[in-house]
């Protein structure tokens, strides 16, 4: 094979993107993928829990009998769901491989995209060792390499994971059924969206094993305390303030010992474990380190603004960096990636104005800064809280449960900072919100834009107007349902 101007490593969420971006600009590359296209971001990760988190929300609302109706005889099959589950991640791959079948007969030299299957390791700064299943073992010579290899669950030491009893996010595709009763270790979003699941679905008594006083510690203590109040409601078991002593298989169940705040231990039975305790960046035996590479502690590769690494021609984006574990971040860093490696000058990516989504009971969006990180960075902020229940939307879809948290600089001309959103369509609410963070626009952008009725958004709006104190709602009127305040 002739030298390709770019060799990637890893075809999931930032490694695609990048190869995209890299057909635009008429570079050819080549792709190197150990396992499946698409990596986490499509398979037993983004795609697929959310897939899962749809359906047993379909389920759940199902299941109510507060609308008027009531469903009979419901019936839910694990092996079923896991199908409607695989259908969709096959849906998405099959378009991803569609995309790079076509691209790999563009002519040479006008960015052709080839994709190659095998394990890959970096032999000097521009060649790539690359072993097939076959054994076989080629060369792919690159001016530049761009890592995009993701990331992999954390295991902590002492737990024996053996994808049957004990298992990670990996392994739920195999269940043979829902499990009577699971241990979930780790309390954030993952673990969280994990427990969601299985409750929705009712099938399984959770437990969740928390370390910190609060689940969701990252986030705002009325966020946080709306999502476990629903778990609560749901039937789950939180060990709050909780360090997991020991977890085990004995006698063909899941025994784990905790240890609360106080010092008293309990041990615990229940047949499956879940361990989501993060992940770890997937950068083992690509032989970086002994290019000069600097790979930080977390496993994660160092990088600059830029997405380059301490050796010349080799870069690295998403999970491989592990700064933000999101498939849109991924995307924006290998484009990114590219763009500079090709000479483009792109403006640096604006970490603060990014959105994420939480999968969880409710759903729960966010851009910019909550109270929590503002207080942090001694950022001077003020902020409104409307609850749901003034909301028309939610008002119609007789689901009130949330509230919308609006975050503002204190001082003139009251730029926006950051948006909490808990409730049903949540992240329908936030874009907008991360478009007027980066224009670095002002709460009177907000409250002068028209926005649809009847509309989620309409409470952003209404938050707006709490500030500039021109809201429909008045605190006065409504302290139990809005409020404002300054931080």
């Amino acid at each position: 094979m002739a030298r390709q101007a770019l060799c990637i490593i890893g075809a999931g969420p930032a490694g695609y993107a990048a190869a995209m971006r890299a057909h635009d600009l008429k570079k050819d590359v080549t792709i190197i993928e150990r396992d499946r296209v698409g990596g986490v971001g499509i398979h037993s990760g983004a795609l697929s829990s959310k897939t899962m988190w749809h359906l047993s929300n379909d389920f759940a609302l199902a299941c109510r009998t507060d609308r008027g109706f009531r469903a009979t005889g419901m019936e839910v099959s694990y092996s079923e769901v896991m199908a409607s589950v695989r259908a969709a991640v096959s849906e998405r791959r099959a378009l991803l491989l569609r995309q790079l079948d076509q691209l790999g007969q563009t002519p040479a030299g006008q960015g052709r995209v080839s994709l190659r299957m095998g394990r890959a390791r970096v032999v000097t700064p521009n060649v790539v060792e690359v072993l097939g299943s076959d054994g076989a073992v080629t060369l792919v010579e690159a001016d530049h390499i761009l890592v995009a290899t993701g990331s992999r669950p954390r295991v902590p030491d002492g737990i024996t994971v053996d994808g049957q009893l004990v298992v990670t996010s990996d392994h739920l595709e195999e269940f043979p059924d829902f499990p009577k009763s699971m241990v979930v270790v780790g309390a954030g979003v993952v673990g969280c969206e994990s427990a969601t699941i299985f409750a929705n679905f009712g099938r399984s008594k959770i437990n969740l094993i928390d370390r910190a006083p609060r689940i969701l510690p990252f986030e705002d203590t009325d966020v946080a305390g709306a999502i476990s109040a629903n778990f609560l409601r749901a039937g789950m078991t939180i060990h709050s303030d909780s360090s997991l002593e020991s977890l085990k298989v004995v006698d063909g169940q899941v025994e784990y010992v905790i240890v609360n705040a106080a010092g008293q231990r309990q041990k615990i039975r229940v047949e499956r474990a879940l361990i989501s305790v993060g992940r770890v960046p997937a950068t083992r035996g690509l032989g970086l380190e002994e290019l000069g590479v600097s790979i930080e502690k977390s496993g994660g590769i160092e990088v600059r603004n830029t997405q380059s690494t301490t050796v010349p021609n080799i870069w690295a984006a998403g999970d491989a960096t592990m700064d933000l574990a999101l498939v849109n971040v991924a995307e924006l860093e290998g484009r990114h990636a590219v763009e500079r490696m090709f000479g483009l000058d792109p403006a640096p990516i604006r970490y603060e104005a990014l959105s994420a989504i939480m999968f969880l009971m409710p759903e729960v969006a966010s851009v910019g800064l909550n109270e929590l990180q503002a207080q942090k960075k001694q950022v001077p902020y003020r902020v409104s809280v409307l609850h749901n229940a003034l909301i028309n939307r939610n008002i119609a879809m007789r689901s009130t449960d949330g509230f919308i948290k609006l975050l503002a600089s204190r001082t003139a001309p009251s730029r926006v900072l950051g948006l909490r959103v808990v409730g049903p369509m949540a992240s329908s609410t936030i874009q907008g919100i991360a478009f007027l963070i980066e224009q670095r626009a002002t709460l009177e952008d907000i409250d002068y834009c028209v926005h649809p009725h009847p509309a989620i958004t309409e409470g952003v709006q209404e938050c707006a107007r709490i500030l500039l104190g021109r809201s429909i709602h008045k605190v006065e009127v409504f302290s139990d349902l809005l409020r404002a305040g300054e931080g």
